[in-house]
């Protein structure tokens, strides 16, 4: 009896091993992720300027960038959103400004990260070649927030999609965020 007590487990084992190993298809209608890709430097990416905090202050797109976080901006504690330390912390330490081509769209991405934190508390914004179009991800310690700016279908489907492709795209030419600082 404990023989047979034995081998149920263990083929209860390689069932769950087996399970656990198999990947299942996302439903139909799921949109699918879009190729990315970094390209290579030239002036587009300095569109909006070439550090992280000339970008935020940039005319053309400073109320943009504030209206896609809207009340996530200030810190949750003095009346803003959801994010605790607000989404401006985010960007206080700044990392390269570049470009990346999400499905045939071309963005400007701008990296940033909470200083002493960056291991955990990073962002990423993605602004569309003329600046209407604004997407963004905020990673905040294991909770991942995403915003979009600049039409009703951004959100739900899109904005996860070509953020997170484009972020690979970035993590394939090395870390894209600043190192973390005390």
């Amino acid at each position: 009896m404990s023989c047979l007590r034995a081998r149920t487990r263990l083929c209860g084992l390689a069932i769950s091993l087996a399970v656990a190993g198999c990947t299942i298809a996302p439903p139909p209608g799921t949109p699918s992720s879009p190729v990315a890709q970094v390209l290579p430097p030239d002036a587009r990416e300095l569109a909006y300027g070439s550090t992280t905090a000339e970008v935020f202050r940039n005319p053309e797109v400073a109320d943009k960038i504030h209206a896609l976080f809207g009340l996530d901006w200030l810190p949750a504690t003095s009346g803003g959103g959801q994010i605790l330390l607000g989404a401006a912390a985010f960007f206080r330490e700044g990392g390269p400004v570049g470009l990346v081509r999400v499905g045939s769209t071309e963005y400007v991405a701008v990296t940033g990260c909470v200083p002493g934190t960056c291991d955990s508390h990073r962002a990423l914004l993605l602004i569309e070649a003329g600046g209407s179009r604004l997407l963004a991800r905020i990673d905040e310690g294991g909770f991942v927030h995403y915003y979009g700016y600049g039409g009703a279908g951004l959100m739900r489907d899109t904005a996860p999609l070509v953020v997170d492709s484009g972020l690979r795209a970035l993590y394939r030419t090395g870390n894209p965020f600043p190192s973390s600082r005390s």
